[in-house]
């Protein structure tokens, strides 16, 4: 499509959704406002929004996409990165020395380090530890990025803390030092506030994006370091190839710190090994979870999908090796010694030795939970399959686990199912890549919308973002729709038992807005074979309305506005409320998944 289409397309769009833009950030007066508020406040009359206006303040912070590009821009820096973060730790009130008691196990990695960090974190919990866990991004609510003993901090404590650090730099402002941090800058430095204050055992924490120039690597001693499956994301921030992304990613190992990585291809770990080396940090690579089960009694995992077994090991070496470092006895005998840690870069890295696990971690593995991840939820004659995957590597695995978990379940006997993918994707990432990786589920219906909950997100501070706007994430959801209809086309052109798709019509011959009848939905102007279907909705919550048909007992539609009469929406509204089965995944984005969550989950907005 040329730009004059697109610019088209764009304005139609706007017009026909005719939804104002998000708000601006508040601006800095209201943060002071609300800072002198929160000091002048007595505790018996605190306000009754402060939780609220604590993340309005932190709304007003730098933005994560701000923050992005100032990584970009420092990026050939480290040591300026690493002043920044040093210089906002200490007029908080901590020094980098301070962050020793924490007592940390630090953890990066492209795929499935959440995955890791929750294993670990359960797994230590179950030895009577109090644990903290810091995380990233949050699905609901910010708080969920600080946990203690494995639950988000109360709002409560979030206020109480987020003030207490908040206004510290604001009083620490001067003529040099007149900024403030970026947000995960400053939720950074929170969690450790927190986790200090707090005094928890240990501390888990997840590496934001990267691993040498992210702002959880101001931390200097960590007892044991991790690395879960590398791939390729963030590109414009950590580099364009697997090698370079590795070395970012080995950038968290410190001098005399063990480092445990889950097999990797050659290239990156050749990377990983180099900088081990360079660092004086003895790798280990972790065996398979295979070399810790009994042939007779496999291991049971919380969380579902073979990929997290990869996870799941690394995490028992965390655990094991934090335990043995800090003079924790009866945890499990090693099937072998330890090696001797070899740090030249011509040799692979020593194999750590398995070790049968005790029964803390065997109970602390099957009671991981860690919401968005290959997760499952019954509601009716709807089953939600919900796993935040958005890389290559990440959708291949949901795609796996999607396959094999539809295929387990109950199948209605009048042989009625619907299939519908739920899809989203944010950043640089390649969408029709992605979206090629799906087709093996055979979708009746596809459905793109943006990661907004509810087209106005007024009132919940938790899900506002300031870094799009509505013309852009939609534009991209169009982008999207196209992609996924091009390769539904060229799929039906390979197989005989589907008609050829009819030609689209619209602006640039790509596809045009419906007629104004009240509904915020676009979709393809002419009807398509079955599975190659496509609907864009302007958020989350329209989209689910569409899907759930009112069958959902757990989801709570808004008004209705009317359904579309165009012959894709009103043909499929039929089937979905006459099917017997209605599986629906939703992927592509954790920002996707936690907007889903949110709507069908009451209780995690409490």
């Amino acid at each position: 499509m040329g730009s004059r289409g697109i610019r088209a397309l764009r304005l139609a769009l706007l017009q026909r959704l005719a939804v104002p833009a998000a708000p601006p950030p508040p601006p800095p007066a209201f943060a002071a406002a609300v800072a002198r508020r929160w000091l002048s406040a007595r505790p018996a009359r605190a306000p009754r929004m402060d939780y609220q206006d604590a993340i309005r303040t932190l709304n007003t912070l730098q933005t994560n996409a701000n923050y992005l590009e100032q990584v970009k821009r420092e990026r050939g820096d480290p040591q300026a990165q690493f002043e920044a973060m040093k210089g906002f730790l200490e007029r908080s009130g901590l020094k980098v020395e301070d962050l020793d008691q924490l007592n940390i196990i630090h953890v990066t990695g492209t795929k499935g380090k959440g995955s890791v960090c929750a294993f670990t974190e359960r797994i230590l919990r179950n030895f009577g530890l109090k644990t903290g866990f810091y995380s990233s991004p949050h699905l609901v609510q910010v708080r969920e990025r600080i946990r203690i003993n494995g639950q988000p901090i109360s709002k409560e404590l979030f206020s109480k803390y987020f003030w207490q650090v908040y206004n510290q730099l604001e009083e620490t402002k001067d003529s040099e030092h007149a900024a403030m941090p970026a947000y995960f800058r400053f939720l950074t430095i929170m969690a450790f506030h927190v986790f200090l204050q707090e005094k928890v055992d240990l501390a888990v924490v997840e590496v934001g994006i990267g691993g040498s120039y992210d702002c959880t690597n101001i931390i200097r001693k960590p007892v044991v370091c991790g690395v879960s499956s590398l791939g390729i994301d963030h590109t414009s921030i950590l580099g364009d190839t697997i090698e370079k992304i590795a070395w970012q990613k080995g950038g968290i190992f410190k001098p005399g710190v063990p480092a445990l990585t889950v097999p990797q291809p050659d290239r990156p770990l050749e990377v990983l090994k180099e900088q081990a080396q360079r660092n004086s940090c003895p790798l280990y690579l972790c065996p398979d979870l295979d070399a810790f089960e009994k042939e007779e009694k496999p291991l049971r995992l919380g969380l579902a999908g073979d990929h997290q077994r990869s996870n799941a090991a690394l995490a028992l070496q965390l655990a094991r090796v934090w335990l043995e470092r800090q003079g924790y006895l009866d945890i499990g005998e090693l099937r072998d010694p330890w090696p001797s840690p070899e740090l030249s870069v011509k040799k692979p890295p020593p194999m750590a030795p398995a070790f049968r696990p005790g029964e803390p971690m065997i109970q602390g593995l099957q009671a991981t939970e860690w919401l968005g991840r290959n997760q499952v939820l019954h509601h009716g004659p709807l089953t939600w399959y919900i796993d935040g995957a958005h890389t290559t590597s990440s959708i291949q695995a949901c795609v796996r686990w999607f396959r094999q978990a539809a295929l387990n379940e109950e199948k209605p006997t009048d042989g009625s199912e619907v299939r519908v993918l739920l899809f989203n994707v944010t950043g640089d990432r390649d969408t029709a890549a992605l979206l090629k990786l799906l087709l093996p589920c055979q979708f009746d219906y596809a459905v793109f919308c943006p990661n907004i909950t509810e087209v106005s997100t007024v009132g919940n501070a938790d899900q506002q973002n300031f870094n799009v706007t509505l013309e852009n994430v939609l534009t991209r959801c169009l982008q999207n729709q196209s992609y996924w209809n091009r390769l539904m086309e060229a799929k039906g052109s390979q197989d005989p038992w589907l008609s050829p798709a009819a030609e689209v019509e619209g602006v640039g011959g790509w596809m045009k807005p419906a007629p104004q009848h009240g509904s915020l939905l676009f979709m393809p102007p002419s009807a398509r074979p079955l599975n190659s279907n496509s609907l864009v909705f302007p958020c989350i919550s329209h989209a689910l309305q569409w899907i759930t048909q009112g069958r959902d007992p757990h989801f709570e539609a808004p008004a209705s506005r009317g359904l579309h009469p165009h012959p894709v929406a009103s043909s499929g509204a039929v089937l979905l409320k006459e099917a017997a089965t209605i599986r629906v995944l939703v992927t592509g984005s954790l920002h996707l998944v936690g907007g889903v969550l949110k709507l069908l989950d009451q209780s995690l907005s409490q």
